[in-house]
């Protein structure tokens, strides 16, 4: 065991800087997973044929192939002729991972407006707010409270995901264990403690993601107690 503590004394340094391209994965893929998510996730409402049949093609198309195949084709494939488009591996982790957790995101965006109860819509009608201004102040808002749930699952996958990059030459968190584990040669302590370390990474965004729904339901009204009413004081009785 002590053997198996100095090499990861010496390998801490390496194990820090795989840990800060795990995170950058995952908080660039999350943050461009969400745009798709949301943009997909309207245009797949549109009432146009044309604009919902396109959205619906790339969410079915990125769900419907494998994130490896995904990572592969943007790192090996796009470089060559005709189209001669060489990204750094980094931006290829990230448009990978949001490109298929968006897609699956997309999803979640449009049946959780969907979601919305239809007296909300109608009273957006009554109203004679616009579209733009029925989604933003209305519909949107209420949506994003029931969305968010569904999300953080997602977003905890995402972080998981981020662990098959390392086959596109990045050097992350899960290559930095394997090199740990040739180091001392015992496959339960190395990856035992890489279990314990993304926990701690998935616990502390879904931590986050709690928070987000709590202000989201706070902004709404959800789920507020009520301030405590002081009880009538006992009235004496008159003279």
């Amino acid at each position: 065991m002590s053997d198996n503590i100095d090499a990861l004394v010496r390998a801490l340094p390496r194990l820090f800087d795989g840990l800060l391209i795990t995170l950058e994965l995952s908080i660039g893929g999350a943050l461009l997973a969400i745009v798709i998510a949301i943009t997909l996730g309207l245009l797949a409402r549109f009432k146009n044929v044309w604009v919902r049949g396109a959205a619906r093609t790339v969410i079915e198309f990125f769900r419907g192939t494998s994130l490896l195949v995904q990572l592969f084709f943007l790192f090996f494939v796009l470089p060559l002729p005709p189209m001669n488009v060489e990204l750094p591996a980094v931006l290829v982790g990230i448009l990978g991972l949001g490109l298929n957790y968006g897609a699956y995101g997309a999803e979640v965006v449009r049946g959780s407006i969907n979601s919305v109860p239809k007296g909300q819509w109608e009273a957006t009608t009554a109203l004679s707010m616009s579209k733009a201004q029925r989604m933003r102040r209305v519909i949107f808002p209420q949506a994003w409270a029931l969305m968010i749930p569904s999300l953080n699952n997602l977003l905890i996958q995402l972080i998981k995901g981020t662990a098959v990059v390392y086959l596109i030459t990045i050097v992350d968190l899960t290559a930095e264990f394997n090199n740990l584990r040739q180091a001392t040669g015992d496959v339960f302590f190395t990856y035992t403690l890489a279990l314990i370390v993304y926990f701690g990474i998935a616990y502390a965004f879904s931590g986050l993601m709690t928070l987000l729904e709590r202000r989201a339901k706070r902004r709404l009204g959800v789920g507020v107690r009520p301030a405590p009413v002081a009880p009538d004081e006992k009235k004496e009785p008159a003279a």
